[in-house]
């Protein structure tokens, strides 16, 4: 059965397959003038005319209007599913590529199921770490929607555009799409939801919006949850054996209920690093900062992270930053405590989060007048061993590192970290002394 790419292409293949004239199509009810507009794509006919023309084509409406049987169309539905599950709870590697395959099947006969497999690839991407892939996929994606609305939503694709950017260190470019999402939902006035909480989530990353941050927070806190990860598993595989048992409607709701399984732990876990960054700008914030509020929220974020167990490294910074909002109240002993359990936690891993829990430890040593050497050394071996390119994170690490160097009387130690801070960020000089943090500052 012909499908080719437009519905006139359909109703003129399958016509001339039938070896019907556009009259004998046409038949008592429509005029042959009619089947010729649509056949040459200048008129796009309602669901009761599509009917009347499959039923004298010998076809279904569905194919018809879509190019694709019923049987094909659910096959298809469960296969972005599926694809959907693997991104979420198995390897993003394997979802690229069904999302991948699907993109295919569908072909230009499917616009709409080619343009959410697409979607559904870039954040596959984005999962992975490959930011300039998905960066490409995203703006695609935004050119499409901006050119056929309704296949795709516009607002979706800037806000995850805004953190894959700023991830890249475009720190401007993302803030920009940062500010163009919050006026259009400004302009629609809801802080609840998923597309709030990843915006929300995006801006915080990007130190801006943070009024509405502060809203979205206010409306939905940190929720608990719990790790339903077994769950999702079990129903997917239930999904899986049913439709190999050619039971598709049942295949497809079970994907759904192992879908809707894991979706409330993941918003629970975007709202807990909302919560956690919001803390740590809190932290880092000027005199006057509601400091009793970030508390509370980054210990509701930490006994949320704590649950599950692949968000390990998150658990840790939300430790780290609740170390730094008790460090700022004057609370050391608690600072420590919450340091030194990240570190449990992260164990013997390296990396930014485990250097910046020895920083806190070597603050509050400077505080009170003890020597810090040993943390800080240790903070720099850890950052010395990062096999991660290096990013605005790092730099900032380094920088502190440098400055409570600086406080430790270690003139030489504190120029190195600066240099690495400047490195971190692209920039290769020879800095003297202490002038590397007035460069790293502007």
């Amino acid at each position: 059965m012909p499908s080719q790419g437009t519905i006139g292409d359909r109703v003129r293949g399958l016509r001339l397959s039938r070896r019907m004239s556009q009259a004998q199509l046409a038949g008592p009810d429509l005029s042959d003038s009619y089947v010729s507009l649509i056949e040459s794509g200048k008129r796009t006919p309602t669901p009761v005319v599509a009917r009347l023309l499959a039923e004298r084509l010998g076809c279904t409406t569905e194919f018809l209007l879509h190019g694709i049987e019923p049987r094909q169309r659910i096959d298809t539905e469960l296969g972005l599913r599926h694809a959907e599950l693997e991104l979420y709870h198995g390897d993003p590697v394997v979802a690229a590529d069904r999302f991948g395959d699907i993109v295919k099947a569908a072909g230009d006969d499917n616009a709409m199921l080619a343009a959410h497999a697409r979607l559904g690839r870039a954040r596959a991407l984005d999962a992975q770490g490959r930011t300039g892939r998905a960066v490409e996929a995203y703006e695609r994606l935004r050119r499409e929607a901006a050119a056929h609305p309704e296949r795709l939503a516009d607002l979706p694709l800037t806000v995850a555009l805004c953190r894959c950017y700023q991830r890249a260190g475009d720190m401007l470019r993302a803030r920009d799409l940062g500010a163009h999402a919050l006026s259009q939902v400004e302009r629609l006035g809801f802080v609840h939801g998923e597309i709030a909480v990843e915006l929300a989530l995006a801006l915080v990353e990007t130190q801006t919006g943070l009024p509405y941050v502060e809203r979205v927070l206010a409306a939905s806190g940190v929720p608990s949850a719990s790790d339903r990860s077994a769950e999702a598993l079990d129903l997917w595989q239930a999904s899986v054996t049913a439709a190999d048992g050619e039971d598709s409607a049942l295949a497809v709701q079970l994907a759904d209920d192992a879908l809707a399984a894991g979706r409330s732990a993941r918003m629970a876990i975007r709202c807990a690093r909302i919560a956690v960054q919001w803390a740590r700008l809190t932290a880092a914030g000027p005199e006057g900062a509601d400091l009793d509020r970030a508390n509370e929220l980054v210990l509701s974020a930490s006994h949320v992270l704590a649950g599950f167990p692949a968000e390990r490294l998150e658990h840790a910074r939300s430790l780290v930053a609740l170390s730094r909002v008790r460090l700022r109240t004057g609370e050391a002993d608690g600072a420590l405590s919450a340091a030194g359990e990240a570190l449990d936690v992260l164990a013997d891993s390296r990396g930014t989060t485990a250097a910046d829990a020895h920083l806190v430890l070597a603050e509050v040593a400077l505080a009170r007048s003890e020597d810090a050497a040993a943390p800080l050394q240790r903070a720099e071996d850890l950052l010395n061993a990062r096999t991660e390119a290096p990013d605005r994170e790092t730099a900032q690490t380094w920088r502190q590192l440098g400055d409570l160097w600086g406080q430790a009387g270690s003139i030489d130690q504190q120029a190195k970290a600066y240099r690495k801070a400047l490195e971190a960020v692209g920039i290769h000089v020879n800095i003297p002394g202490s002038t590397a943090a007035a460069v790293l500052t502007r």
